[in-house]
């Protein structure tokens, strides 16, 4: 739970006090590399902070081809969110790609501990924002940029990640061939 703790401290302070009234509303879970946390079809009772490990959020299409959403590895929070926030059937799957372990907090959980500590509201809030940001400019990337330009983008903000995830998932991730980014990689 230190871990916990030191990423809360990234945004706001936090008293022994608050922190023990914190940690109740968090579960440990343990994660196999390829287990799901979450399929399609699912309820997405949880949002996840991750402990260690990598995960990938896809969604799969009417074709079963894959669409990686993101990418999370330590201190990084993912679900489905449409599903978790709406309390609806995922239509997202979260697969672990390497052993590791998670923090599970429920909506009910999430809410009701915004309520009791209000900066953890605060905390909450400045998480979902720098999300949302980042995922836009995931977007503007694959709508304005080349694949040299998103690979580039991609190796300097996640250089840990290039050396652990499959090229397959990198690919994908950039929205280019397998041919295509083996190219990009010989021209580092």
């Amino acid at each position: 739970m230190e871990k916990l703790r030191k990423h809360i401290e990234e945004i706001t302070p936090i008293s022994d006090k608050e922190f023990d009234a914190v940690k109740p509303f968090f579960t440990i879970r343990r994660v196999l590399k390829n287990q799901y946390l979450i399929q399609q079809g699912d309820d997405a009772k949880y949002e996840y902070l991750i402990l260690t490990g990598i995960f990938r959020v896809f969604y799969l299409d009417d074709q079963g081809k894959e669409h990686i959403i993101q990418f999370a590895t330590e201190n990084w929070w993912m679900s489905d969110y449409i599903a978790y926030f709406n309390q609806k059937k995922a239509n997202m799957y979260v697969l672990c790609m390497e052993p590791g372990e998670v923090l599970c907090l429920t909506l009910e959980g999430r809410e009701n501990l915004s309520m009791l500590l209000p900066k953890m509201e605060h905390f909450f809030r400045i998480k979902l924002t720098n999300g949302y940001m980042a995922l836009q400019q995931r977007i503007i990337s694959l709508l304005s940029s080349n694949p040299q330009q998103r690979y580039e983008e991609f190796a300097n903000q996640y250089p840990n990640l290039m050396l652990k995830i499959p090229k397959k998932y990198i690919a994908e991730y950039l929205g280019v061939s397998r041919e295509t980014l083996s190219r990009l990689y010989a021209k580092d």
